[in-house]
């Protein structure tokens, strides 16, 4: 099993997208481990988008993503990283395909509602960062699991 990073955008909770986008994820299977609702500090937000320091966005989105609530899951499932980035859709909202997350809710490049790992180097890094206690994370076995999944995939 896999966990990544989730953020559900200041955009997303501004309009009301919370349960919507989290019940996408929780109908797909994945499993939620971790949620909190912060308005992260900008220290934070740096070192998370540390990668786009040199871009000349960085400061618009390290601003964005503080100027509101951001949701933070924390999910589990297999190749969850994938079904996250597919049930996402592509970045630009404009361009995502319909059914997804961005394709259903979103118009915007910038304000593209979610954020998803892109791997598992960064997922556990983004986990760690915005899930740092070791209480912070769950494991639990929920009682549809086998439903889910068939006994071999999970071997």
């Amino acid at each position: 099993m896999e966990r990544t990073l989730v953020l559900l955008k200041p955009d997303a909770v501004q309009r009301g997208l919370v349960g919507p986008i989290l019940a996408r994820f929780e109908q797909k299977g994945l499993k939620l481990v971790g949620l909190k609702l912060r308005q992260f500090p900008k220290a934070t937000l740096e070192q998370h988008y540390s990668v786009h320091k040199e871009r000349p966005f960085f400061r618009s989105l390290v601003e964005f993503m503080g100027s509101g609530p951001v949701v933070a899951l924390a999910l589990e499932g297999k190749n969850a990283i994938a079904v996250v980035r597919k049930l996402m859709g592509k970045t630009n909202s404009a361009e995502a395909e319909p059914g997804t997350i961005r394709g259903d809710y979103g118009m915007s490049f910038s304000n593209n509602l979610v954020h998803g790992s892109d791997g598992p180097e960064s997922a556990a890094t983004e986990l760690k960062l915005f899930f740092g206690g070791a209480d912070e994370l769950v494991s639990w076995t929920p009682a549809e699991s086998t439903w889910i999944y068939a006994p071999e995939e999970l071997g």
